[in-house]
């Protein structure tokens, strides 16, 4: 999706949403319309420019499991992404996690802090960019992922998942070298510090007055 799709979407059916909505941030199955990660947010800024929410501790979230009900992250990897797949219930653990995406491009920012809100990383994940719907934002995701640190350096994660996927067939070549030369994008932005990451967001902090969102019962129910 090109960014003015992105915003003519923004524009008409599905406005910007207002600090303090909550929404879900799905994710399909590759290749697929089946919904395989949905996690509840709220939104700290929706506008032309950028969508920022916040996923709480304790959210109820939608996680791929293998059918057997095994971690996904515990199947090797030659067979994780062949064995067939189930979802599940899970709470996120930890601190929260605040996600930044610009209208129309083709990855996502996470900010992670430790205990006592000390910065930890910046985690950029390369997903086909959102399609707005009246409920959140659906995308898809790439496999292949960037950590930033606070001292600026940074590498790519996952690039054996990233190998495996397309071994598997759950990506194209030509799908392949299009996520890549995004990847190298972020990374240019990563290079030379643009947004978000020098836009101060590890200081932000949620209001102390948001609840954690439920996870709704349809949560799965098809883009209006």
């Amino acid at each position: 999706m090109t960014a003015d799709a992105d915003l003519s979407i923004r524009a008409g059916a599905h406005p910007f949403w207002t600090p303090g909505d909550q929404v879900l941030w799905r994710y399909r199955g590759n290749g697929t319309d089946e919904v395989h990660i949905c996690r509840p947010v709220t939104v700290v800024r929706d506008d032309a420019e950028l969508l920022a929410v916040w996923m709480a501790p304790g959210t109820a979230c939608v996680k791929p499991v293998l059918a057997d009900g095994t971690p996904v992250h515990r199947e090797p990897l030659a067979t994780r992404y062949v064995k067939p797949r189930a979802r599940r219930v899970e709470q996120w653990f930890g601190t929260g996690v605040l996600k930044l995406a610009r209208p129309g491009e083709p990855w996502s920012v996470w900010l992670f802090w430790e205990p006592g809100w000390r910065f930890k990383s910046w985690y950029v994940n390369l997903e086909e960019p959102r399609r707005r719907w009246s409920g959140g934002v659906d995308s898809e995701d790439h496999f292949l992922d960037i950590s930033v640190h606070p001292d600026r350096s940074w590498r790519w994660l996952d690039e054996d998942e990233f190998a495996q996927a397309q071994a598997d067939g759950l990506m194209t070549a030509e799908s392949a070298a299009r996520v890549r030369r995004a990847g190298e994008r972020a990374a240019g932005v990563i290079r030379t510090w643009g947004p978000p990451f020098r836009d101060g967001w590890q200081d932000w902090r949620p209001d102390p007055s948001w609840p954690v969102p439920a996870l709704p019962a349809d949560w799965d129910r098809p883009p209006s």
